[in-house]
């Protein structure tokens, strides 16, 4: 350090120099010693030189304190906790929420370090996320390869291609009787008895088809299910046979003519239910009343009232009402089909002997898991709970079923105030449970020999299921699987979804109560799912580049 004054300046070993660099004066080697330790002390921590008035003459000046270096300022990259948390709550304490209720839970699973929760331990109502508990206790009660059976069995005899008597079906809950699980269409699903009947050359039956043993006990609709859902394909009912996902396709064509009667055509059943035809055509130009299609609950049969212009057709979907008649029905039209004609006959003796014709067998449960949770199927659901019921205690009904869910949840840490059981899909609005719950859950079922079968089966996002058109050209498309949930009131939405640097991550984000469109609900979820799948949740790194 140089200290200036009057074109001198004064050196490092404590004598002057002049300007034009002649020295002059001294010091004794004390001085000077002192006088180097000031200047590396200067030297190293100065950023320039540093100007100050001159010492008067003959004295030494005062040290001067060295000007320090400014440290630059060390941030630390937020961790992917701290992402997490601050665009959570950013999002979540949004105006449009003061009135919503949000539950969230957001888990590390290679780490078990939780990276988000708000309100994880209240109950909510899950929606279609009950789909979730339900698909893991089946894989834990009957497993990925379990198939149901359905004998068919003839009481009564035969002479000659005539069998007098019935044919007897033991229903058991198969779900896959179904044009969506089976290669040929639904009603292929009778070919098997059809062959079988034909080898023993019969070729009438004096008789009926009839049910035997009544597995699943009780309603065949879930408790607290709302009545205005039980005509819709949401709300079909479900028994120890069920047809088609209990949906029935009604078309009403106009007729050829103005004042006649609509044309009403069924599939894939062609003639049940029955229906009531009471709509007619009417021209083109003219204005009428809209056609309608209902249960007229008296008669066990479709009312069909209204108008229709000339030309026009519509299609409705509807829920069958009586699902083991649906299946007797789609049956005995089958083996008309094939040149089998069934007619009415005296019924054998209840004592008469059974002889089994041949057993029917789905496809297994791995197949039917994901028909259930990528659609979000409600039937299917409904017959996994009743079957994980009657399989483990011997009892179909919803209690028992409910019974063994709660027993194999508690086996997983899922204690008894972090749910309220009801139903099998979810559309109980009487079913809640909590975040934590869904991700314990999520968590056995990742731990467990089928965890890929588990997680394989729910939707995809960006690509198929209920969030196949949701994050897509995100970090999440292809790669978060994700059950849905939807209610009046509630959306919710957990499941699986891997980090950039291939951390799994576990979560589950139910809403309550809100009175915004669901879409709002749908980004807040969507922009947390992709954010976490932008995450290297491994270091303090906060998004892969």
């Amino acid at each position: 350090m140089r200290w200036m004054h009057e074109g001198r300046r004064e050196t490092g070993d404590g004598r002057r120099e002049t300007g034009d660099g002649s020295r002059v004066g001294g010091g004794g080697p004390a001085k000077r010693a002192v006088a180097a330790a000031l200047l590396s002390i200067a030297t190293l921590g100065c950023a320039g030189r540093a100007r100050v008035a001159a010492p008067t003459e003959g004295r030494r000046p005062e040290p001067v304190a060295p000007v320090m270096m400014p440290v630059a300022e060390v941030r630390t990259p937020p961790s992917a906790r701290d992402v997490v948390q601050h665009l959570a709550d950013s999002a979540l304490g949004a105006p449009m929420w003061r009135n919503a209720r949000w539950g969230v839970l957001i888990v590390n699973a290679t780490t078990s370090d939780t990276l988000y929760a708000h309100d994880a331990d209240r109950l909510f109502m899950p929606a279609s996320n009950q789909k979730l508990l339900t698909g893991a206790v089946a894989m834990q009660v009957l497993g990925p390869e379990y198939r149901w059976r359905t004998p068919v069995l003839l009481r009564g005899v035969q002479r000659g291609h005539i069998f007098r008597g019935d044919v007897v079906v033991i229903g058991r809950g198969d779900p896959s009787v179904s044009d969506s699980l089976q290669v040929g269409g639904v009603l292929s699903t009778f070919d098997p008895i059809v062959d079988a009947l034909a080898a023993r050359g019969i070729r009438r039956i004096a008789g009926a088809i009839v049910t035997a043993e009544d597995a699943f006990t009780g309603p065949s609709t879930g408790f607290g299910w709302e009545v205005d859902d039980l005509d819709g394909p949401s709300g079909a009912a479900v028994d120890e046979l069920l047809f088609n996902e209990g949906v029935l396709r009604v078309t009403v064509r106009a007729a050829a003519k103005v004042g006649k009667r609509v044309v009403v055509e069924r599939w894939p059943t062609a003639s049940y239910p029955a229906v009531s035809i009471q709509a007619v055509t009417r021209a083109a130009t003219d204005s009428g009343p809209a056609v309608e299609v209902v249960y007229d609950t008296a008669a066990f049969a479709l009312r069909v009232t209204g108008t229709m212009a000339l030309g026009d057709s519509a299609r409705f979907t509807m829920a069958y009402r009586h699902p083991n008649d649906a299946w007797r029905a789609a049956l005995h039209e089958r083996l008309e089909s094939r040149g089998i004609r069934v007619v009415r006959g005296a019924h054998p003796s209840a004592t008469a002997h059974l002889d089994t014709l041949v057993t029917l067998e789905s496809a297994p449960l791995r197949d039917v898991l994901r028909r259930m949770q990528k659609p979000s199927q409600n039937q299917i659901a409904e017959l996994l709970f009743r079957t994980s019921g009657l399989v483990a205690s011997g009892h179909g009904s919803a209690d028992s079923a409910r019974a063994v869910a709660v027993r194999t949840l508690r086996l997983w840490g899922v204690s008894a105030e972090h749910l309220a059981y009801r139903d099998g899909s979810g559309m109980s609005r009487h079913d809640y449970v909590s975040p934590r719950a869904l991700v314990q859950v999520l968590d056995a079922m990742h731990r467990a020999p089928w965890a890929s079968t588990y997680r394989q089966a729910l939707p995809l996002a960006g690509v198929d299921g209920t969030i196949g058109n949701r994050m897509k050209n995100t970090p999440a498309a292809g790669n978060a699987n994700a059950k849905t949930g939807t209610l009046d009131k509630a959306r919710s939405l957990s499941g699986y979804v891997t980090t950039a640097d291939g951390h799994l991550i576990l979560f589950s984000m139910l809403a309550n109560n809100f009175t915004v469109p669901t879409r709002e609900v749908e980004r807040v979820q969507d922009l947390l799912v992709s954010t976490l799948a932008g995450l290297r949740a491994g270091d303090s790194s906060r998004l892969a580049r």
